[in-house]
């Protein structure tokens, strides 16, 4: 998860001064409804890095055993465009999103938070909880799921792996209420924290929610956080939680103060005081896929791991 986040926050300051290209995803909505693809070509200029990420949503694979998110992540030569690698991308979507929203943490949340709320119980809420432990001094985390039975099993496998306390709350605001920093990573479509929960100086990442007509956040929410983005092209286009607090009537002409890439090159101070809530609304960009996905390959041939398969000619 360090060497993630380390590599988010260098792909997010590159597209920031203008050293990468990262074309708004297209998505292909299956006509019976059953699922989703989106396509999210990329390139980095350093280290250089190319390719695009095909991703798969099948909310019904839950029922099958099997992930919900299914693709792959191509990866080709910068300099001849030749395929070099193809990687699975749900352990790299799962890794990545996680270590973005370590990197938003990192420079947006309160030095010194330490209570942690955590609102969903699937692979992104295991990945977060590594990735605030691995930015900030995390001494208690609070879990609610729409099973509970869900919240006691990740409680139960991630607190003794990072030997906090790990404790099933019973209600959103239960969780909420008090807590330094909340990862939102829910299926939700309608909101799920109420902005008067916040506690002054709170940091949101909110993750799960990544289509217009979708959201975790109420108006409220919006409203009090001063908010930042990955990319705000993609947020004005795809962050159901500001573009439905915008349709009902948010008194902000525009709802984005940066993205957070401007935070991190130094464009925007970012957080501005102890008392201020803070909201990083995550949706994922191509440029996080394929660097993670070119430091994988590196790795995968200095280790000798994975299979190599000669082209055809």
């Amino acid at each position: 998860m360090s060497v993630c986040i380390t590599l988010m926050r260098d792909a997010l300051a590159a597209r920031a001064r203008g050293e990468a290209v990262q074309p708004l995803r297209t998505v292909m909505r299956i006509p019976d409804g059953a699922g989703l693809m989106a396509t999210m070509p990329a390139w980095v200029g350093g280290p250089p890095a190319l390719g695009v990420k095909v991703i798969s949503v099948f909310s019904g694979n839950r029922a099958l055993g099997q992930d919900s998110h299914q693709g792959a992540v191509l990866c080709l030569d910068p300099a001849t465009g030749t395929l070099q690698a193809l990687v699975e991308a749900g352990a790299v979507t799962a890794i990545r999103t996680a270590a973005v929203s370590g990197v938003a943490t990192e420079r947006l949340a309160l030095p010194d938070a330490n209570d942690l709320a955590i609102l969903g119980a699937g692979v992104q809420a295991a990945s977060h909880l590594a990735a605030m432990c691995a930015v900030r001094p995390i001494r208690r985390v609070r879990i609610w799921n729409r099973t509970e039975a869900g919240a006691r099993a990740l409680a139960a496998q991630t607190g003794a792996r990072h030997g906090i306390e790990v404790l099933v709350a019973d209600s959103p605001p239960a969780a909420v209420r008090g807590a330094e920093i909340i990862c939102t990573v829910t299926a939700a479509r309608e909101p799920i924290i109420e902005g008067a929960w916040l506690a002054a100086g709170a940091h949101v990442n909110a993750v799960g929610s990544s289509t217009p007509d979708a959201r975790e956040l109420d108006t409220e929410t919006i409203r009090r956080a001063r908010v930042f983005v990955d990319a705000r092209e993609s947020a004005l286009n795809e962050a159901g939680d500001l573009l439905l607090a915008l349709s009902e009537g948010l008194d902000r002409v525009e709802p984005i103060q940066a993205e957070l890439g401007d935070v991190l090159i130094g464009r925007d101070p970012g957080r501005q005081s102890a008392t201020e809530v803070t909201l990083f609304k995550s949706l994922g960009l191509g440029i996080e896929d394929v660097a993670a996905a070119r430091y994988i390959v590196e790795e995968a041939r200095r280790l000798g791991v994975g299979q190599e398969v000669e082209p055809v000619r």
